[in-house]
């Protein structure tokens, strides 16, 4: 046939526009530990492509990162670091500092600059400095008591400020960021789905998932 069939990119919306995560993302740290939390949405425009996207990724066995941007380069750059994170451990023979893994991504994230689109959350413990949240964005790196990112993150920034205390305990900040996740996905288009939290200590990852009327409403907080 001498007619070229393809749909032109123009009107193809998963060629034509980003896939993105769209995303909400929170990290806070407690006494011995922290918390990390996502929504799960991932939109290519305004089209959602994936619903029950897990954006924590694993780091090291007690480092995590949260992914929001681009979901192909964010999921790379944690795919990066989970590599060299291994390779670094095996070398030193000891587990990875978090703050490692925060300049490891900070440095890639710099690097490509001008080829991807990825805002990375690095948290976790180890044993020199406790729980700890790293922020990452470009060629800086801020370590923060809490932090949050993403498209839904504007939307709470009021509410995490009042809510947040310095000294809460584990279930606090658990609580606290899933009550930040689900009034972001209440406002955010783009962000929705279930929460996905994880929580790090010393003795290591619990992984929940809350999802249905489990979920917080807005009025109900």
């Amino acid at each position: 046939m001498g007619e070229n069939h393809k749909m032109p990119a123009s009107r193809n919306p998963y060629t034509a526009r980003e896939v993105s995560t769209g995303t909400t993302i929170i990290a806070v740290e407690f006494d011995g530990g922290v918390v990390l939390g996502s929504d799960s949405r991932v939109s290519a425009g305004d089209a959602v492509v994936n619903r029950v996207f897990n954006k924590l990724a694993p780091v090291h066995q007690r480092i995590y990162c949260a992914l929001s941007g681009s979901a192909a380069d964010a999921q790379a750059v944690a795919d990066m670091a989970h590599y060299h994170m291994e390779v670094h451990s095996i070398e030193m023979e000891a587990p990875p500092l978090v703050l490692a893994a925060a300049n490891l991504i900070k440095g890639i994230s710099y690097k490509y600059k001008e080829e991807i689109m990825a805002h990375l959350i690095v948290a976790g413990w180890d044993r020199k400095h406790g729980g700890q949240v790293y922020g990452t964005l470009g060629g800086m790196i801020i370590r923060q008591p809490f932090t949050i990112g993403g498209s839904g993150s504007s939307y709470i920034y009021g509410f995490v400020d009042s809510k947040f205390k310095p000294g809460m305990s584990r279930e606090e900040c658990e609580r606290f960021a899933v009550q930040a996740l689900s009034l972001a996905m209440e406002r955010d288009g783009s962000s929705g789905g279930v929460i996905y939290l994880v929580t790090v200590t010393k003795e290591g990852t619990k992984d929940s998932i809350i999802s249905g009327d489990s979920i917080p409403r807005f009025y109900n907080l």
